[in-house]
């Protein structure tokens, strides 16, 4: 079975060039989003990770924080602005995030490689069940 993973980006550049010939090496197949406004692209990014079409998604903006925040409002996405590889391996151990988020400014091809390299290694400890419990039901629109 092929794994799926979502790239997106508002503008073209040489971290989303990077990214995909990363997440092919690691192999996967890259189901790429833009370039365009970085709120519709992170939302359908998202939305393809919600809906389980993609194992997990990155995303890129010029900052990292404008697709993180549009993710973070699809249901069922946990999304991580990663500058290093212990960040992301921390967002998805003890998080269970399953979108990914780079600043295009900031992140290098080489950080890069070590940044999805450590996503892609790292599997969710289970070991937040009450603090992912508050996110689903946040998700939902249950009040605790």
């Amino acid at each position: 079975m092929t794994r799926r993973a979502a790239l997106g980006a508002d503008d073209h550049g040489p971290l989303v060039d990077a990214v995909a010939g990363i997440l092919a090496e690691l192999g996967y197949e890259v189901v790429r989003a833009g370039p365009g406004p970085w709120g519709s692209v992170a939302r359908a990014t998202a939305e393809r990770v919600a809906a389980g079409d993609v194992s997990f998604a990155v995303l890129c903006c010029w900052t990292g924080t404008g697709v993180s925040i549009v993710a973070n409002k699809v249901a069922g996405v946990r999304a991580a602005l990663c500058v290093d590889a212990p960040t992301a391996a921390g967002a998805r151990a003890w998080n269970d995030a399953n979108v990914l988020c780079l600043s295009m400014r900031l992140t290098t091809p080489h950080v890069a490689k070590e940044i999805v390299a450590a996503w892609v290694e790292t599997a969710y400890a289970a070991s937040e069940g009450e603090s992912l419990a508050c996110i689903a039901d946040l998700d939902a629109g249950r009040v605790r």
